[in-house]
């Protein structure tokens, strides 16, 4: 995989996302809310380099544990869906692989990348899909945002793994998505 962040950039949302979970408790994560100084966040759609989103994944994962990560992941769902519908790019009723359509599409507009790079449908099949995550985006992290995403069309018995993972030393992350209905 190519984890160049060289001129990467994304939304300020992600990161006021991220930091949302914490603002309460500023001076218990003081170095956290350190590495966003001299960044302009007050606006959701101001430009912020993708290495500063992948630090703070990077210094929660080390001091609170993968599953911080997770439980943010789901919150940028939340956004995610909350911005595909309020744009009219999904509907309510969407199935899952139409939601997964448009974290595709929106992921190519919210974060902008030279190369193109996000997310890739490898296999779509009933009751099942398969996410290939294709920029640096936080893993931990991605299983959340997934999990959270197809919860929003309904269905049941979710269930995000691993198909192949980078730090199992695999070239690309690859999402099994699983649910009933």
């Amino acid at each position: 995989m190519d984890n160049s962040t060289d001129n990467v950039t994304l939304y300020a949302m992600f990161i006021n996302d991220i930091l949302e979970n914490y603002k309460d408790n500023k001076s218990e994560y003081a170095e956290l809310f350190k590495m966003i100084e001299g960044y302009d966040l007050s606006d959701p759609y101001n430009k912020v380099p993708i290495k500063l989103y992948n630090d703070l994944c990077a210094w929660l994962e080390a001091n609170l544990g993968k599953f911080s990560l997770i439980k943010i992941g789901r919150q940028i769902g939340e956004t995610i869906y909350t911005n595909l519908v309020t744009n009219k790019i999904l509907n309510e009723n969407a199935t899952p692989i139409e939601i997964m359509q448009s974290l595709k599409k929106i992921a190519n507009e919210m974060v902008q990348d030279p190369k193109g790079r996000g997310w890739v449908i490898t296999k779509n099949e009933e009751k099942k899909l398969i996410m290939k995550r294709a920029q640096t985006f936080n893993s931990k992290l991605q299983l959340g945002l997934l999990d959270g995403l197809i919860r929003k069309s309904g269905v049941f018995l979710v269930k995000v793994d691993y198909v192949k993972s980078v730090e199992r030393g695999d070239e690309f992350d690859e999402y099994l998505i699983s649910w009933s209905k």
